[in-house]
């Protein structure tokens, strides 16, 4: 039977889910691919670690380098995130005819240009479904399974540490502080959560989508990044009153001026499936013209579920090795030199609807004042929420929901709101999506 021998950069969590899962099922995976496929050597700077995750099976060595040099090393899988050394790894790697996996989102998002144009001059492949959504085979889903449809938009829940934070502050009404302590301490959330909580994992994410939906390279410097620190407990509190659920959301959608890509907290109504995942999984929905909307939930972090994607890529690097390029399903689903470049549009050329929060003196004229001010810019008021203050107090929360318009005049419009004697502080704006058809 044919071998296929993989070089592993990295084995922590996901690196030693994917060698229990390899070890686990290979009587499996060689049914399904018609391939041994063996780990003969694991690069990490623990080489104690290593050792005790392979039971001495492997050859260990704390020099990345060796791995990626090695001739009898077929594929090499790169788990050690980051997108300095791990770029330099991956390049060298396809500089010597090896195939790569990896589940580094970071780097394909900043670097997959770079790196699949010279995985397509040296005719190897590079797989990359682990770095969205962990288990969840969204990459092969909207390169092969949708591979019929002009895709119109996508929206996803594509960063567990932020959705379990939002779920235990609708749950527990818990500030976003006491919350982030909690994740902390359950391990959703690293020591430094900036990367989860500030919604740059969620672009990263999104810039991959992104580019295999609309067939365009890789633009995450040009992706609107938002995250939720700064989300009050009251606004989803508010939210839910009114049938919405708060999602840090990443969407991209096709419109005639261009691609939208951003990621920010969201108000999607309550009765779509997508509000309705909670916790630390991962929800993505896929619009196309032909399917209609798609939903693909998981889980989209953990050791084995991360190891299933890695290993799937393993697997399809098995099939596919003997195969010529131009047989190939392309990096990412269009033909090398057939892509779009489609601009991105700015934040504030984007059409939406909105949730508002202002706190308001109580006194008559306010609430029609603020009305006039959204009509004279055509911005039309869907629902009002309108609380009563509480004793001794001379202020009260108003909430509106606005019917879709242009981010520039929502923010001429609240510029004007604040502007008002009779406005306390800051408008509180969040965007909205229905998600529907």
């Amino acid at each position: 039977m044919k071998q296929l021998n993989v070089g592993l950069l990295g084995i922590g969590t996901v690196g030693g889910g994917t060698y229990t899962v390899l070890t686990r099922n290979a009587a499996e995976i060689s049914r399904r691919t018609g391939c041994n496929i063996n780990v003969i050597q694991v690069a990490d700077r623990n080489i104690d670690h290593a050792k005790t995750v392979t039971g001495g099976a492997v050859d260990v060595t704390d020099d990345a380098f060796a791995v990626v040099n090695n001739p009898q090393v077929d594929v090499v899988v790169e788990l050690i995130g980051g997108y300095t050394l791990s770029k330099e790894l991956v390049l060298k790697a396809i500089a010597n005819g090896k195939h790569i996996v990896t589940a580094n989102k970071a780097l394909i998002a900043l670097h997959g240009n770079e790196i699949f144009a010279a995985a397509q001059a040296k005719g190897v492949i590079v797989a990359y479904e682990a770095a969205v959504a962990g288990g969840i085979p969204i990459i092969k889903a909207l390169r092969e399974g949708l591979g019929a449809n002009r895709i119109e938009w996508l929206a996803g829940i594509i960063n567990g540490t932020t959705n379990f934070i939002l779920t235990e502050m609708r749950d527990k009404g818990l500030a976003f502080a006491d919350v982030l302590g909690e994740a902390q301490r359950l391990g959703y959330a690293e020591a430094d959560p900036t990367f989860d909580v500030e919604g740059i994992d969620a672009a990263h994410k999104l810039t991959i989508m992104s580019a295999i939906a609309f067939g365009m390279p890789m633009k995450f410097e040009q992706a609107y990044t938002e995250g939720i620190t700064k989300l009050q407990q009251t606004d989803i509190k508010y939210a839910e009153e009114l049938g919405y659920r708060v999602k840090l959301l990443g969407i991209s959608k096709l419109t005639d001026a261009g691609i939208e890509l951003r990621v920010h907290p969201t108000l999607i109504p309550e009765k779509r499936l997508i509000a309705n995942v909670n916790g630390a999984m991962n929800a993505v929905v896929v619009k196309g013209d032909a399917v209609g909307p798609t939903l693909y939930y998981g889980a989209g972090a953990g050791a084995e579920p991360t190891a299933s994607a890695v290993v799937a890529d393993l697997m399809d690097v098995a099939r596919l090795s003997s195969a010529s390029v131009a047989q190939r399903v392309p990096y990412l689903g269009f033909q090398a030199g057939q892509l779009n470049d489609l601009p991105i549009l700015p934040i504030s050329e984007v059409s939406s609807a909105y949730y508002l929060r202002l706190r308001a003196s109580d006194k008559p004229g306010v609430l029609a004042c603020v009305t006039k001010i959204l009509a004279d810019r055509d911005i039309s008021i869907d629902a009002m929420l309108q609380k009563e203050p509480d004793d001794n107090e001379t202020e009260a929360d108003i909430v509106i929901l606005t019917h879709i318009t242009v981010e520039k005049n929502m923010d001429a419009g609240i510029a004007e709101i604040e502007a008002s004697p009779a406005i306390v502080g800051k408008v509180v704006k969040i965007r909205m999506e229905a998600l529907g058809k």
